[in-house]
């Protein structure tokens, strides 16, 4: 099989979170508020597909002569951001991937430009190479640009210095540091102990179920997730919810919960959307401060579950 041409690649996905290290077996390069993104490049075209094999290029229509910067047909794994103020703001990622009228689209690109950073090389010249180490698909990576652009770059690293790349990252307030062993290979699909995280706020994937309407213009969320095919209630977020996004829900008529969570009697159910809450990191089986980030429409509801 010829993963090029078969366009099913699947990012190798990253493991836990863990306190910041220095090693010099591996390397560090910072953590984009972003959206996984593979790229499928020739000197011809380019493809970019979410994590859900979605093509993305539609929603990004500034980043569909990237392939003019490449010297050869090559997969490349990285993240699609939008930079506001010279950082990456997930907030006006995730607007412009909600958006599907195409002259809103086109504003939207002009406004707040979307750029590709890769940080992986899947695929060079006509081969595979997810089993080479990693610091030899660096290699390729650099390989495969004739030039970096605003809207197409390469993602730097340093080796063993782990510690230090985090404190710049919390200096700055940017979302963190990925560390990978510099020899890791590339299983697509897989989550593995070889790419972990250092970040500054703690992050996860939940069910919105529906929602509360608390007062005029504040709404509080309805969080789930699965476990054993079975919803469970895993509470609120508040903060950072605005009518923006209660606005893009779809109403039902039915509770989703096999017992009503209590409290939740007026609740305003909804067709089930995946978004990502972040919170401080807590010791105990509960989320500390919950801040709405976003809607993830890369991953599907049934697939946000818990052990």
């Amino acid at each position: 099989m010829d993963i090029f041409n078969d366009r099913s690649v699947e990012p190798m996905l990253i493991s836990e979170m863990r306190d910041p290290f220095n090693n010099p077996n591996w390397i560090y390069e910072l953590k984009l508020d972003g959206s996984r993104c593979i790229a499928y490049l020739d000197r011809k075209s380019v493809e970019l597909r979410n994590k859900r094999n979605m093509l993305l290029l539609q929603k990004f229509p500034e980043l569909k002569e990237i392939f003019k910067l490449v010297t050869d047909q090559c997969i490349l794994d990285g993240e699609l951001v939008v930079l506001k103020n010279g950082v990456p703001d997930f907030y006006e990622l995730q607007r412009r991937s909600l958006l599907s009228d195409q002259f809103k689209i086109e504003l939207a690109s002009r406004r707040y430009p979307a750029s590709f950073v890769a940080y992986d090389c899947l695929y060079y010249g006509g081969r595979q190479i997810t089993l080479e180490p990693l610091l030899e698909r660096k290699e390729y990576l650099k390989k495969s640009f004739g030039a970096e652009t605003a809207k197409f770059a390469i993602s730097r690293f340093i080796p063993e210095n782990g510690i230090g790349l985090y404190n710049i990252a919390d200096q700055k307030k940017l979302e963190g540091v990925v560390a990978k062993r510099s020899d890791s290979l590339y299983f697509m699909g897989k989550r593995t102990k070889d790419w972990i995280k250092f970040k500054r706020m703690a992050d996860e994937d939940y069910i919105v179920t529906g929602y509360i309407v608390k007062k005029e213009n504040t709404f509080s969320i309805i969080l789930g997730r699965f476990k054993n095919n079975r919803l469970l209630y895993k509470g609120h977020v508040t903060s950072g919810v605005t009518t923006e996004v209660i606005k893009s829900l779809n109403p039902v008529s039915n509770n989703p919960f096999s017992i009503l969570p209590k409290g939740n009697e007026d609740a305003i159910w909804v067709t089930f959307k995946v978004c990502t809450i972040e919170y401080m990191p807590n010791t105990r089986d509960a989320m500390r401060q919950p801040v709405w980030k976003g809607f993830r429409d890369d991953i599907f509801p049934e697939e946000v579950t818990e052990d």
